[in-house]
């Protein structure tokens, strides 16, 4: 492959900005060693972070130039945050993921492997063992990605799970429009109605041990309901993309 991306949504992540990123560099350099990449770039996605990040950031970026900042001026939730990171991406493949680091990054080497042999569109992960994220977030989670099988027949089964590896092809012809956590659900529905292949892959899960997860908060399950039923009713007239 040619350019790897890989970028990082971030919003007061002083904690785990720096092993985020000094992860996501060190796997890949080794693709690019190997050769299974020809060269790559790291994104942290500053969602107006009131703490160290936008700080820790620039000074990353001053020091590797492979490593570049997006920065949003006001908050823009997860959502915009990704929408960012995908429209400032320039790899031919790109990988997204939470700062918190959610599996272990070599991970990637597994997912582009599977994205070649299998030649799909998007390789998406699913946790093995969900038990660390606690009881209540795991409830919302059954809930919610049933309730995404429903109402669009995707058999994504972790569909708001951090990791995903989309071909530069998905991402030239995907129109996101989500400015909150749906957008992960958004990315894979939008994509299968459009005729891109999905594959799934399993990876041991890491739960988050600093700072504090927004994504069970009521708020957020609003926001994600509301453009659930948007996109639903979008999808109605949405043509498939001809395939060769």
């Amino acid at each position: 492959m040619g350019r790897l991306s890989v970028f990082f949504p971030m919003w007061n992540e002083e904690e785990y900005i720096e092993r985020a990123v000094a992860a996501a560099s060190v796997t890949c350099r080794e693709l690019v060693d190997a050769g299974d990449v020809l060269d790559y770039e790291v994104i942290v996605v500053d969602d107006a972070s009131t703490d160290r990040t936008p700080q820790i950031a620039a000074a990353l970026a001053a020091d590797d130039p492979h490593v570049r900042v997006v920065r949003h001026p006001v908050n823009r939730k997860l959502g915009g945050s990704m929408r960012s990171g995908f429209e400032a991406a320039k790899g031919d493949v790109v990988l997204y993921t939470d700062a918190d680091l959610p599996f272990e990054m070599r991970e990637l080497v597994r997912a582009l492997r599977v994205l070649q042999t299998y030649e799909v569109d998007i390789v998406s992960a699913y946790r093995l063992d969900r038990t660390g994220e606690g009881p209540r977030r795991a409830i919302y989670s059954f809930l919610y990605n049933g309730l995404v099988r429903a109402m669009f027949g995707t058999r994504v089964r972790d569909v708001n799970f951090a990791f995903k590896l989309v071909r530069r092809e998905v991402l030239d012809h995907v129109t996101l429009r989500s400015e909150g956590s749906f957008i992960d659900a958004e990315l894979l529905v939008r994509a299968q109605k459009a005729g891109f292949d999905v594959l799934q892959i399993g990876v041991d899960y890491f739960p988050r041990t600093r700072g504090v997860s927004t994504l069970s908060s009521l708020g957020v399950i609003r926001t994600m309901l509301a453009e659930m039923w948007t996109l639903r009713r979008e999808l109605r007239t949405l043509p498939t993309r001809p395939r060769a």
